[in-house]
């Protein structure tokens, strides 16, 4: 296939996932030109690996030997550390953002910036944190990085050294998010409760604009249930999803038919998902604490 083609990384995609249709999500995962073979035990991921590799050399596909990793317990996938234990960062690539130096110029903060948000699913409170430096890339913004820039800086390279473990979503389980609004951001947080224990899967906030900024606060908790609906949609669509929030009007909202023509169409947004909206009035949740950074206990 040629280089350069706009089209060719759907077109191997699609002949990725025409080869091995019959075995993704049985016993292999492909992503472009990685691919995952697994197995509940050793004889049984040594199976699948023959009939994954049978299926290579019947296709004529070609493996780079010094990429492969066989019959290992965990492993590099797509810049993601995956074990038995859940979800991590790939500390390779962690050290090396650790040892970049102080941004001098708009096209460093943004290289850093793109770095660090690639693990921001893992990050406590990233658009709160790097807010400073987001700022800086603003059209006909002086560059200045002072104190609070620095500031932020330090503290996204701490988070990346201190992420916690996510886990893999388990679909025989119903969804929790639990969401909140500040006054200029919104967070979420998408869990499972298994065993009586909050399996945290995914961290999401963002930073408002200027117009969203001046909402009441029903509007921004209810904006901030949107947002991790169409963040974490790819998870819980056709899913049962219970939504912890700690503003009780937004219980009754969805009810009512007089309200704000832009309620109602954050609504309808909302109706295609089977939800129940839980009252946590009063409870500070820890959760959404590493989210949005709200110190708030029970």
């Amino acid at each position: 296939m040629p280089f350069g083609l706009c089209n060719a990384p759907a077109t191997f995609q699609r002949c990725m996932t025409s080869i091995f249709s019959d075995l993704i999500e049985e016993m292999v995962e492909v992503f472009m030109d990685d691919f995952s073979v697994y197995g509940a035990s050793f004889s049984s991921c040594l199976s699948n690996l023959c009939r994954v590799l049978q299926r290579c050399e019947e296709t004529n596909l070609v493996l780079n030997w010094e990429k492969c990793h066989f019959m290992v317990r965990e492993g590099i996938v797509l810049g993601h550390k995956i074990s038995e234990k859940g979800i991590e960062l790939d500390r390779a690539k962690v050290d090396v953002m650790l040892q970049l130096p102080v941004p001098k110029t708009v096209k460093d903060i943004r290289s850093f910036l793109g770095h660090a948000g690639f693990y921001r699913r893992f990050i406590k409170d990233f658009s709160k944190i790097a807010r400073p430096l987001t700022r800086l890339l603003c059209k006909e913004t002086d560059f200045e990085f002072d104190e609070e820039c620095h500031k932020s800086w330090t503290l996204l390279k701490d988070a990346l050294v201190s992420a916690p473990i996510v886990q893999a979503p388990n679909w025989d389980h119903p969804f929790e998010i639990m969401c909140d609004a500040s006054d200029y951001a919104v967070g979420a947080v998408l869990g499972q409760k298994i065993d009586k224990k909050l399996n945290v899967i995914y961290y999401a906030s963002k930073t408002m604009d200027d117009a969203q900024c001046k909402y009441a606060t029903t509007e921004k908790e209810l904006l901030a249930i949107v947002f991790a609906f169409e963040k974490f949609r790819s998870y819980i669509v056709g899913s049962k999803v219970i939504v912890h929030t700690d503003h009780a009007a937004l219980r009754h909202i969805f009810a009512k038919k007089d309200t704000k023509p832009r309620l109602l169409r954050w609504i309808l947004l909302l109706q295609e998902f089977d939800i129940e909206v839980v009252d946590k009035k009063g409870v500070k949740m820890e959760l959404l604490i590493i989210s949005l950074g709200c110190e708030l206990k029970t």
